[in-house]
């Protein structure tokens, strides 16, 4: 029997219907769905009645289950001839380890294909308002892991070059170490007034935006629990011209009553 394929899809960050055609597409013949903690439960519903569904989701270092056994679980059930998506949430490349996932299959000799999806690194922001460049605030930006190996004697991203590097820090998975990136970020010369934004639930109905700056934000967001995604710099200012999604009025009550995706 001829191995079956694995789709390596980016599912967006969370809502629906940010998923690309490709990949609404390929969901809609799956056999078998491995999915993320972060899709959105109407993504599911677009898979066949009869596909089988498999949670792989992870919460701040809680594994249902480790990627070891992820990537085993994908060479098994390609073997038996099915056809694979791997829906994971944003883009597989972008901190999603589809990467790792993507060389485990090449290794076992599985032919996979890659579905980029829209990344929580821009639309995030985006949905709140805020762009990550803009013309005469910022010219560069970085997208940086929050999540970092404390066991590490030495943080892996290197703050000190970064730090003013670059115009807009955004910082995935970033709720639980932000009092140490900030940190990093003042000791390496980072000014205390420097804009933050940190957006929880980004692009879905449960979005929730506290701004401030890098002095005040962590007493302004306490409490603020994961997933989070923070922006640092000064394109945060334009959000209270820019927000439109979390903004009441008509738009959001439009975008609220639109249907489901399968039609």
């Amino acid at each position: 029997m001829s191995p079956g394929p694995v789709y390596l899809v980016g599912a967006g960050p969370g809502d629906p219907g940010l998923i690309t055609v490709r990949g609404l597409e390929l969901l809609r013949q799956a056999e078998v769905v491995v999915y993320d903690r972060l899709v959105h439960p109407a993504l599911l519903e677009e898979a066949p009645p009869e596909a089988l569904r498999v949670f792989a989701g992870k919460l701040a270092g809680l594994h249902s289950l480790p990627q070891e056994q992820i990537n085993a679980l994908l060479v098994a059930h390609a073997r038996r001839g099915r056809c694979v998506v791997r829906l994971k949430g944003g883009d597989p490349f972008v901190f999603g380890r589809g990467g790792e996932e993507a060389l485990a299959l090449a290794e076992a000799g599985i032919p996979f294909e890659v579905v980029p999806g829209v990344s929580s690194a821009v639309a995030v922001p985006a949905y709140a308002g805020i762009p990550v460049t803009h013309r005469g605030l910022s010219s560069s930006f970085a997208v940086i892991t929050g999540h970092e190996d404390i066991s590490k004697g030495e943080p892996a991203v290197d703050w000190g070059h970064l730090a003013t590097a670059v115009d807009t820090l955004v910082v995935l998975m970033a709720a639980t170490t932000l009092p140490r990136i900030i940190a990093r970020l003042l000791a390496h010369g980072r000014s205390p007034e420097t804009p933050v934004a940190l957006i929880r639930w980004g692009t879905t109905e449960a979005q929730e935006t506290v701004t401030g700056n890098l002095a005040d934000i962590l007493e302004k967001a306490a409490g603020l629990q994961p997933p989070v995604v923070a922006v640092i710099g000064d394109v945060v200012r334009l959000r209270d011209r820019l927000r439109w999604f979390d903004r009441p009025g008509p738009l959001r009550e439009r975008k609220a009553a639109l249907p489901a995706l399968r039609q």
